[in-house]
């Protein structure tokens, strides 16, 4: 079965699609701004070091895709909050509000690449450095640094237009994602509570509902049972993340994206966006 080739970068020039046709052996050229699709390409070692390659040079993205690959052929769309969705994250701005930026953000950077085993005492580790903060933090993060990532409204559109349901899945907090439910209609939502007294972070957190903290495991749960309630099993899922602990989600989704990610997920998901915005993945679809 031949297979297209989807490039796309935020500016992409004729001389790098007549590369990639060259190179991949394309048939013809399906051509629209700052996105071209290879039709009929064989999906080998040799065509993919040569996209790799070529993609490397001209900074820009690729993927093979099934010719017949339809957003509607999946369910639900389960999306990493910090550094995903949003352009921040969101603990290390509240960390960095409180003068705490630099010990916090050292640890959330090394659990993101992996290094730090465990997750949820990664998580308390950092909470705890909060303690006494004024909570009111929380809410500047939210109004003066938090921002969607480039193309994250049209993408969620699209999906919803095409019948998919949408989920927000993180290791953050209830105060992000509640608000960010509201704003993008997100149908489930999962996340952590960062605990508050007489308006002051008390440096504690916990899960939904007083239970087990979210880490890799509980936001792979939370895209079963966002399957579970819609029916269907999990390889009718997209997921998208850009830290180590979004693995374990992306890899029950039938399409796994890794957006801005840290090297160990981009080797081990399906695609990956490394310079186009978070709707370049629609150009996959036929």
């Amino acid at each position: 079965m031949t297979m297209d080739l989807v490039i796309q970068s935020t500016d992409l020039p004729t001389a790098a699609v007549e590369a990639f046709k060259v190179a991949c052996l394309a048939r013809r050229v399906q051509r629209k701004l700052n996105c071209a699709r290879l039709v009929g390409i064989q999906d080998d070692a040799d065509t993919r070091k040569a996209a790799a390659a070529l993609a490397d040079y001209w900074r820009c993205d690729w993927a093979i895709v099934p010719p017949a690959l339809k957003l509607a052929d999946f369910r639900l769309l389960a999306l990493d909050m910090d550094s995903t969705l949003v352009n921040i994250e969101s603990l290390d701005e509240v960390a960095a509000y409180a003068g705490k930026g630099e010990e916090v953000a050292a640890i959330t950077e090394a659990a993101m690449r992996g290094e730090i085993a465990d997750y949820k005492e990664s998580l308390r580790r950092r909470v705890a450095m909060l303690a006494g903060v004024d909570a009111s933090l929380l809410e500047r993060v939210y109004a003066e640094r938090l921002k969607l990532n480039p193309g994250a409204e049209a993408l969620i559109a699209a999906c919803k237009a095409a019948g998919l349901k949408t989920l927000l899945v993180t290791g953050g907090f209830t105060f992000f994602t509640d608000r960010l439910k509201q704003r993008l209609g997100f149908d489930f939502t999962r996340s952590n509570v960062i605990e508050i007294a007489d308006g002051k972070l008390t440096g504690r957190v916990t899960g939904p509902d007083g239970g087990e903290i979210v880490d890799a495991d509980g936001k792979a749960q939370a895209l079963r049972d966002a399957c579970a309630d819609l029916g269907c099993a999990t390889d009718r899922a997209i997921a998208i993340g850009d830290g180590a602990n979004d693995l374990k989600m992306m890899k029950l989704a039938g399409l796994s994206v890794a957006y801005r990610a840290k090297p160990v997920v981009r080797q081990q998901a399906t695609y990956a966006l490394n310079y186009t915005a978070l709707d370049g993945v629609l150009n996959w679809f036929s």
